[in-house]
């Protein structure tokens, strides 16, 4: 399994540079709060009877919004230390924890909430792991595994 996953715990020799990853946290958590608020008008205008929908008002999806990417984006330093070639298991993660981020959805959706406004909510979730993961592997880009002295 630690083969599988591609665990050979560098140690911290091939994370991302510090200013570089507090650069692609903030550009990820900036540009899914845009894309947030961009969702929520589309869905305004794609299904105008969610004019007002609680859910796509910036206090409740600005908060959310913030405290995911800024965990997401911690997990890329995290999962660094622990494999010279995270990239596959960060993707494999943020796929997961996006999967499980549409439990809520689902809920609300069973709960009566209407179906094109929750649809729209998914479409947030999926431009959150986009945004973020891309951000992270791209502006702040695990650096190359280090070879041995020979």
């Amino acid at each position: 399994m630690i083969t599988a996953l591609r665990l050979d715990f560098p140690a911290g020799k091939n994370q991302p540079g510090l200013a570089r990853f507090i650069i692609a946290t903030a550009v990820a958590v900036a540009l899914s709060l845009l894309a947030c608020a961009g969702l929520a008008q589309l869905g305004v205008v794609l299904f105008p009877a969610t004019k007002g929908y609680e859910h796509y008002g910036f206090a409740d999806y600005g908060k959310l919004t913030i405290i995911g990417v800024v965990l997401a984006s911690l997990a890329w330093p995290a999962l660094t230390l622990i494999s010279t070639r995270a990239q596959r298991l960060y993707v494999g993660l943020a796929v997961i924890v996006t999967i499980v981020g549409f439990a809520p959805d689902a809920w609300i959706l069973y709960q009566g909430q209407p179906a094109d406004a929750v649809f729209i909510l998914v479409l947030m979730h999926l431009a959150l792991a986009l945004i973020t993961v891309l951000a992270l592997m791209f502006i702040a880009p695990q650096h190359p595994a280090r070879r041995a002295l020979q």
